[in-house]
């Protein structure tokens, strides 16, 4: 089956959403001395996958599933995410994206990281206003800083038409490609091999797009909970620097 171009589009490094200026947690565990060659970023970008990738892409799925209900199975959903037609069902879509918006900022223990998810949320919900302006975004939480960034992620590619398998697919692959892009210009890498090495991730990224996208049936409650505690250190020291090369 084709890829779908949308999906392309939105999981473009260009897609103008800010994604280009974060590292994924890199810059600052290049400084710490843990990710120094091709290999120690290929084991960063694994433990990535892994934790935040796992955690962000099933949010991102559930949040699709509240805008737009679907089999599991169903490759694409048979249509895009259109306004609630009765203020009742807006409600309920608005209770079921605060109840994820919390349990995820449950699962950000770094107070940077849920400044970066919610900077990362506002980027992305400009964007998404401008191309889908029909789409639900009224009913994200009012919280302050914005929505969580897969939050924001779910609704965006339910307007585009994509599946809940492929909104995960986009959220992992996302947490793959900005911490190795980054890692080129962190660590003078050839790009050639770095791509290499995504190449050889990307089973891991549709296993863990599949797993999440399973997940997403569960209540929130009993989403993915994976952490990485060093990543959250990193995260904090990373934002008392001064001088940095990426947001985040």
């Amino acid at each position: 089956m084709a890829t779908p171009s949308l999906l392309l589009l939105l999981a473009d490094g260009r897609f103008p959403a800010g994604a280009h200026a974060h590292s994924g947690g890199l810059e600052a565990a290049v400084a710490a001395g843990r990710v120094t060659d091709l290999a120690s970023l290929e084991a960063f970008l694994a433990g990535r996958l892994a934790t935040a990738g796992l955690v962000g892409a099933a949010f991102a799925a559930a949040a699709h599933r509240v805008a737009m209900p679907e089999p599991i199975g169903s490759a694409h959903p048979a249509r895009s995410a259109q306004p609630s037609d009765t203020p009742a069902e807006s409600a309920a879509r608005s209770r079921a994206l605060a109840r994820l918006d919390a349990e995820l900022d449950a699962r950000t223990a770094a107070p940077a990281l849920r400044a970066v998810s919610r900077r990362q949320g506002r980027a992305l919900l400009r964007a998404g206003r401008t191309i889908w302006p029909d789409a639900p975004f009224a009913d994200l939480p009012a919280t302050p800083g914005g929505a969580h960034q897969p939050l924001v992620l779910g609704l965006l590619c339910a307007a585009a038409g994509l599946s809940r398998v492929e909104t995960a697919t986009i959220a992992a692959y996302g947490t793959l490609t900005g911490a190795a892009s980054a890692g080129v210009r962190l660590l003078g890498l050839d790009p050639y091999q770095v791509q290499a090495l995504l190449v050889g991730l990307a089973d891991a990224c549709d296993g863990t797009a599949a797993d999440a996208a399973r997940a997403a049936d569960d209540p929130p409650e009993r989403l993915p909970a994976a952490a990485a505690p060093l990543a959250d250190i990193h995260a904090e020291i990373h934002a008392t620097w001064e001088v940095r090369l990426f947001a985040s």
